[in-house]
């Protein structure tokens, strides 16, 4: 388990942005390797440098199906005037005890089978006349080849030049050299890799399980039926889904009503799977804040430091914040607000950091760059607070969408990338380079 060292601060303390992730990656440690099989290993992160114990190819092998002759004995073939070559037999795909191919002779041979002795090229079958006598094998004819087995005579069309259509042993890699490096994220392309040079287990930080809660008596499940005053859980939803495109394994737990007692045993209970915890809403300082209630401790004695911490911090949207461990095995905790926005933005911010550090990551910010604001009018911020807004980024220009409500789900299912206003920003004008965190 990662573990999370105690923090202090004061109560009024106004954190900054900067300060906060700080403070998360400097606390959160990337989980112990192990070794897993291949599929299993998918997503995660190599810990140490593979190196390639045989080449590949293994061996000289035929990238065509044809025939594999001497090049002196094709050499002036033409479709006048053919080289009449007697056919010894056939080579397939794992063939063993390979026949030789002296003066005058042809090898019949399939895509992937080893050159056999005394070849130098292959002649591919649509430059013969398949060993059946017919003139040159045109269209689906290619493909049908003399019986297999067959000896007798081919007749060759076309000369080849020494070592065509081969495929060189080691010509993609040698046996020695690195084949993977310490930090790459595995992917299909990467496990094809591991699996050609005969690796079934590799070693690696695994992918960080992470549990997310939503907190709310007003919760609905969708498909449910909504009562007076109740909305549908969307936050467990989105966050469960962002945790998975961050390379998680994500468990979505069903929304906890208003209750500190029976959020704290949640919690608890989740803890076996958990290597990070993440909660929306509750974070507030209204009366029924039960994630402050039931988190807000200095830890248990048998436990030091653990507990979570709540925080303001100078952004908007997403003010308040919470941080800390839980539980025997210190788990880290991040408690987002509770309004859609606020905790998307949040998680783009804080825990998708967090997480891309468990699997071991250098790079675990979301790419940003700087892009020209496109608006009908100046954007206007809190004095004193870094805005993010949703924006629409394309050809190095940014237009915000919706408005700057932390309510508005459907704008930010409609944005792709945040515009980043910062602290001593009051108004930005249209036509003004903003810096623009891309989301996807």
């Amino acid at each position: 388990m990662s573990t999370v060292a105690p923090r202090t601060a004061g109560p009024d303390r106004l954190w900054s942005v900067d300060e906060h992730l700080d403070d998360i990656l400097a606390t959160v440690r990337p989980l112990e390797p192990i070794e897993l099989h291949l599929l299993d290993a998918q997503g995660c992160v190599l810990v140490e440098d593979v190196t390639v114990p045989v080449s590949l190819p293994p061996f000289d092998n035929s990238s065509m199906d044809g025939y594999a002759v001497r090049v002196a004995d094709v050499a002036g073939a033409s479709e006048r005037y053919p080289a009449a070559l007697e056919v010894v037999g056939d080579v397939a795909a794992g063939a063993a005890g390979l026949l030789h191919v002296g003066p005058g002779q042809a090898a019949r041979i399939m895509t992937g089978a080893p050159l056999p002795p005394g070849a130098e090229t292959v002649v591919p079958v649509e430059w013969t006349d398949g060993g059946l006598g017919e003139g040159p094998v045109t269209g689906m004819r290619a493909r049908s080849l003399a019986p297999e087995g067959a000896t007798g005579q081919v007749n060759v069309y076309r000369p080849a030049g020494a070592r065509a259509h081969v495929r060189a042993e080691g010509s993609d890699v040698r046996a020695g050299d690195r084949a993977l490096a310490a930090g790459t994220v595995l992917g299909p392309p990467q496990i094809s890799l591991l699996a050609a040079i005969g690796r079934g287990t590799v070693r690696v930080r695994p992918r960080p399980r992470v549990v997310v809660l939503s907190t709310g008596s007003e919760l609905v499940q969708p498909d449910g039926e909504l009562g007076p005053g109740q909305i549908y859980d969307s936050n467990s939803f989105a966050l469960t889904a962002a945790a998975r495109d961050a390379g998680a394994i994500a468990y979505r737990v069903g929304a906890v009503a208003d209750d500190a007692a029976t959020l704290r045993d949640t919690i608890e209970d989740q803890l076996v799977r958990a290597d990070l915890m993440v909660t929306t809403g509750g974070v507030s300082v209204g009366a029924y804040d039960v994630v402050k209630e039931a988190l807000s401790y200095a830890g248990d004695e048998d436990e030091p430091g653990s507990g979570v911490e709540f925080r303001r911090l100078a952004m908007q949207p997403g003010k308040p914040q919470g941080f800390g461990s839980i539980g025997p095995d210190h788990t880290p905790l991040l408690a987002l607000p509770g309004n859609p926005v606020s905790s998307y933005v949040s998680f783009e911010l804080f825990v998708r950091p967090a997480i891309r550090t468990l699997m071991g990551l250098t790079d675990v910010h979301r790419p940003r760059t700087r892009a020209k604001l496109t608006a009908d009018r100046a954007l206007t911020s809190p004095g004193g607070r870094r805005q993010f807004l949703r924006g629409r980024y394309a050809d190095g220009t940014v237009t915000p969408v919706g408005g700057a409500g932390s309510h508005l789900v459907a704008a930010l299912a409609q944005a792709n990338a945040l515009i980043v206003v910062p602290e001593e920003a009051e108004s930005v004008a249209p036509g003004t380079e903003v810096e623009v965190v891309l989301l996807g």
